[in-house]
């Protein structure tokens, strides 16, 4: 095939294609074989994320009941825009897939970039929260409440960066105008884990909240 027709009029190779979807089939070959493994490799993750929230959780709650020493600790309030940050994020990233679906790839990369700023912002803001603790004299070892609430807001950050790199590798491929269908398995499990990481949190502050 002449060079010339894959070549736009000011010479450059056309962009490559966006994927119009979110999920579902599409792919074939190694490319749907590699689909499905990330996939399982998504879902293996989230299992064993919920097998660690929920073995800690049963550990809080026998320890909550036996505790003669439980001192509640005092939740900072930036926990509360923390927690608003985060839906925000879930929500932009959903505006970021429609938007991929439509077609419209500056829209997507915007509100990619926008959710990913806004979980580096969460992440700030979670410092901020152990910040205000440390200087009022509250550590790991004060109490109980708070080495649990110190446990719990670290493991869900250590989770939540690995889930912020996701983003910020879709979103660097994007501004690199490479989301072409391959693309489209990395942009669907980084949602998918981010909008779980999400509902993990929610829990955590009900969690806290009602009995730390």
């Amino acid at each position: 095939m002449p060079a010339s027709i894959t070549r736009d009029f000011a010479g450059q190779p056309p962009p490559p294609p966006i994927e119009h979807g979110w999920g579902g089939g599409g792919d074939s070959g190694s490319r749907g074989w590699s689909r499905r493994a990330s996939f399982t490799g998504l879902f293996v993750l989230l299992a064993s994320t919920t097998m660690v929230f929920a073995a800690l959780t049963s550990a809080f709650v026998m320890r909550r009941g036996i505790a003669d020493d439980w001192t509640s600790t005092p939740k900072p309030h930036i926990l509360w825009v923390n927690t608003a940050l985060l839906l925000i994020s879930s929500v932009v990233l959903d505006r970021s897939r429609h938007a991929l679906k439509a077609g419209a790839r500056n829209r997507f990369n915007f509100w990619w970039t926008a959710a990913t700023a806004l979980g580096v912002l969460f992440l700030i803001g979670q410092a901020s929260a152990w910040r205000e603790l440390r200087d009022a004299g509250i550590f790991v070892a004060t109490n109980p409440s708070s080495s649990f609430f110190y446990v719990f807001t670290a493991i869900h950050a250590v989770h939540l960066l690995g889930g912020l790199t996701a983003l910020v590798y879709v979103d660097v491929q994007a501004w690199r105008l490479q989301l072409g269908p391959a693309k489209r398995t990395a942009i669907d499990v980084s949602a998918i884990f981010w909008h779980f990481l999400d509902g993990v949190w929610v829990y955590l502050m009900v969690l806290v909240y009602v009995w730390g």
